[in-house]
């Protein structure tokens, strides 16, 4: 396991995937510096922040004591996730075996679990215009996704043995299932794992951070983040 003393620098905005790693810093109980990265505002085309994350997308981190001592910088959450599971020895198993347990449901995640969730808040709830196709199209993969979770935690209390970064990587996704127009009673391994992952503190306190900050988007904000209009620094 190692140390940091220099807090770790995290570029974030309180969404799901943003959720995933102040979770995983409350959890470690690590030191760590919030910089808020507005997405509405459209913080995420500045240069400063593009050299970090070049694909304009939060969060990103700054390790200060990367490997050989040396600063990193990591964008995209999954990455950021194994990498402090990794560099402190917590949450993400040491054995091969274990970790391509992890791996394969982190990876589900980022692939399924969290894109098509996040079509369905679009055509939803956010596009200017309602596609009856594509809201039924993502709100049938959402039911379907919930159903392999809702499989899958039938005989085991965490997604992947031990709880681990696939869980944290999951459950911000998962706490919005009413805006996704899920009916969590049908998914009932869902809704008690869930239970047990908003009982701990650290979950509660990740799910927190910089709440105060977001609000309803305005018409303006709503085109910068769906790139419907120039995308300027």
């Amino acid at each position: 396991m190692s140390d940091t003393q220099s807090p770790i620098d995290l570029y974030y905005w309180p969404t799901p995937n943003g959720w995933k790693i102040t979770i995983m810093l409350e959890e470690l109980g690590v030191p760590y510096n919030l910089h808020l990265v507005n997405i509405g505002a459209g913080d995420q085309f500045k240069p400063e922040f593009l050299a970090i994350s070049p694909n304009n997308k939060m969060p990103a981190i700054v390790d200060p004591e990367g490997p050989d001592g040396a600063p990193i910088a990591i964008f995209e959450s999954g990455a950021i996730m194994q990498y402090l599971g990794r560099k402190f020895g917590r949450f993400y198993p040491a054995d091969e075996r274990g970790r391509v347990e992890v791996d394969q449901w982190l990876m589900w995640q980022m692939g399924g679990f969290g894109p098509m969730l996040g079509q369905n808040h679009h055509f939803n709830i956010y596009a200017p215009e309602k596609l009856a196709y594509a809201m039924k199209r993502y709100t049938d993969e959402t039911h379907r996704l919930y159903g392999v979770l809702n499989i899958r935690l039938a005989d085991r209390a965490f997604v992947a043995g031990d709880y681990s970064i696939a869980d944290m990587a999951i459950v911000g996704w998962a706490t919005l299932w009413e805006r996704q127009k899920m009916d969590i009673s049908e998914f009932p391994n869902v809704q008690r794992w869930l239970d047990t992952m908003l009982a701990r503190p650290a979950v509660a306190r990740g799910l927190a951070i910089g709440k105060e900050s977001r609000k309803p988007m305005d018409d303006d904000e709503k085109k910068v983040l769906f790139g419907q209009r120039a995308r300027t620094a």
